[in-house]
């Protein structure tokens, strides 16, 4: 199998983090793959805001965590009690204007180059409850609103394995 294929069988979303710092080379190669995605027209409607800020990170947890209804607050005790799971990297990409395939894009670009790099890494659309309020807006840039994040950190639990795959999902015609 190639490079890009056992990547991609191989991703799968890290929930625990170790406090491992993320080396500024690899930060730099993920957003540069990040903005090397694809988008309609072009139009890259897209801003990468790369919080490496542990203590900001682990503010906004605290306040995520206030603002989710029962369910996901639940679902995520169940997970340890973190909404970022420990993560000491945020990529969070901001969109202008109905964009979220374009910047779901993005966010496989990040997630596949993370991974490529030995980073786990987990798509997290509950960020969006932090980036309501807003002290955490300001981040992002004028004219632009949360789309996803990725948490992105060395694993504590290196050994992860890709969800089940479920061929029956798959139809061909022809």
């Amino acid at each position: 199998m190639n490079e890009v294929l056992n990547t991609i069988a191989n991703r799968y979303s890290c929930r625990s983090y170790t406090d491992q710092t993320v080396e500024r080379e690899k930060i730099e190669a993920i957003a540069l793959a990040a903005i090397q995605a694809p988008s309609a027209v072009n139009k890259q409607p897209w801003q990468i805001i790369v919080i490496k800020d542990k203590a900001l990170i682990n503010e906004m947890d605290v306040y995520g965590m206030t603002q989710l209804d029962e369910a996901s607050h639940q679902r995520i005790m169940g997970r340890g009690g973190k909404l970022f799971y420990n993560a000491p990297l945020m990529m969070v990409i901001a969109k202008n204007g109905n964009k979220d395939l374009d910047c779901g894009i993005v966010a496989q670009n990040i997630t596949l180059a993370a991974t490529s790099l030995g980073l786990g890494n987990v798509v997290c659309a509950l960020a969006g409850a932090v980036f309501n309020h807003d002290k955490y807006k300001k981040l992002l840039p004028k004219d632009y609103e949360f789309a996803i994040s990725v948490l992105i950190g060395y694993p504590a639990h290196p050994n992860g394995s890709a969800h089940e795959v479920d061929l029956s999902k798959i139809t061909y015609i022809g």
